[in-house]
């Protein structure tokens, strides 16, 4: 269940009609509220120019889910060459969160940038694309893996006020007018071109994650390590998808333990 007092990102879904194209559009500031709120409650501090990074990845992945089946999930890990990084986001809209995390440690150095996308639907086996894409733009990289993965050209945009819009084509689209688009042409598109409205989600930014949920990664570990990271009664965990850190003593992980007849 979604706390009550996380602020929800309002995504719109239009169709463009006579250009075929599917647009999404949304602004984020209500999203990323409660990202920086995470942040500061978790001692999370990145360099401006990785925060940005995280951030347009945390708008696409979210223009994307609101473009997909209801019943989809995905979740991408953006691999940087240079700067060396991982950039992970994930999502779904039953329930509508995102969430996401830097790695800048132990990151493998492959020479080159790979986007990795897993998607996930009810009753479906899990597909992952990987694709090679240039550049450091994390929207550039977005728009080559819809090109190369999805095969379908789409554009996104990044305009004031943290709103952002997503236009990928649709069978039949007219691509030319499409890639021609510009982003001065965007804020009064609806002038120009007959948009009908699809639907609307919303989304926020949350994890749901718990030092509970944690435990079963905890579970994997041998009697030595579980020795080691709980030394002086509790342990440090830290979320996999959000970097967020619990404290948690080691009578709750036992506790839980027995619950699950370990």
């Amino acid at each position: 269940m979604l706390s009550p007092d996380l602020s929800a990102c309002e995504i719109r879904c239009y169709f463009v009609r006579k250009r075929n194209c599917l647009l999404v559009r949304g602004r984020f500031s209500p999203l990323y509220m409660d990202y920086y709120l995470h942040l500061m409650q978790h001692g999370i501090k990145h360099v401006d120019r990785l925060d940005e990074m995280l951030k347009d990845a945390l708008a696409g992945v979210t223009l994307h889910l609101a473009s997909r089946p209801h019943d989809e999930s995905c979740a991408w890990t953006i691999n940087l060459n240079d700067p060396l990084l991982n950039i992970f986001v994930t999502g779904s809209t039953l329930p509508p969160r995102v969430t996401g995390r830097l790695f800048t440690e132990d990151v493998k150095d492959t020479g080159k940038s790979l986007f990795i996308a897993q998607t996930m639907r009810a009753h479906m086996q899990p597909r992952q694309s990987m694709i090679e894409f240039q550049g450091t733009d994390v929207l550039a990289a977005v728009e080559q893996f819809y090109t190369q993965s999805e095969q379908r050209l789409t554009r996104i945009f990044r305009l004031p006020e943290e709103d952002f819009v997503q236009i990928s084509a649709e069978p039949d689209a007219d691509e030319a007018w499409l890639a021609g688009l510009t982003e001065a042409e965007i804020p009064t598109l609806d002038e120009a071109e007959h948009l009908t409205l699809l639907e609307t989600r919303s989304y926020v930014f949350d994890c749901g994650c718990t030092a509970d949920r944690m435990f079963p990664m905890l579970s994997r570990l041998n009697d030595e390590d579980l020795d080691y990271i709980f030394e002086d009664g509790a342990a440090t965990i830290t979320c996999p998808r959000c970097a967020a850190i619990f404290r948690t003593p080691k009578a709750d992980f036992d506790e839980w333990k027995a619950r699950q007849g370990q």
